[in-house]
């Protein structure tokens, strides 16, 4: 991560908020592989405080189908999950059949 915010202290949690758009050739099958392979990051990676994914249900989010948010202690928690092996390996099978948008907030 870049940069610091000055009006709040780098000790705070993390939210990572994952949009998913997956393709419309991509099958329910797959689909729900990629869900549980997120699931079970909970499992995988050290420093996950919760973890929740699901599927949209409005026409709110620009076609995205899916979501993910991820809660992190803090800052070096979120690098150190960005950089894990497994956190990259399911990153890269969801660009395979899909678009990702990510966000990042402290709370």
């Amino acid at each position: 991560m870049t940069g610091v915010c000055p009006y709040y202290p780098s000790h705070m949690a993390v939210n990572h908020v994952v949009w998913i758009k997956f393709a419309a050739e991509v099958s329910p099958t797959r689909v729900r592989e990629h869900v549980e392979a997120l699931r079970r990051l909970k499992e995988e990676i050290p420093d996950i405080s919760r973890l929740s994914v699901g599927e949209n249900f409005t026409d709110r989010a620009q076609g995205c189908t899916h979501g993910l948010v991820v809660e992190l202690p803090d800052r070096a928690a979120l690098a150190n999950y960005l950089a894990h092996a497994r956190h990259v390996e399911v990153a890269k099978a969801l660009r395979l059949d899909g678009e990702i948008w990510a966000l990042d907030y402290e709370f």
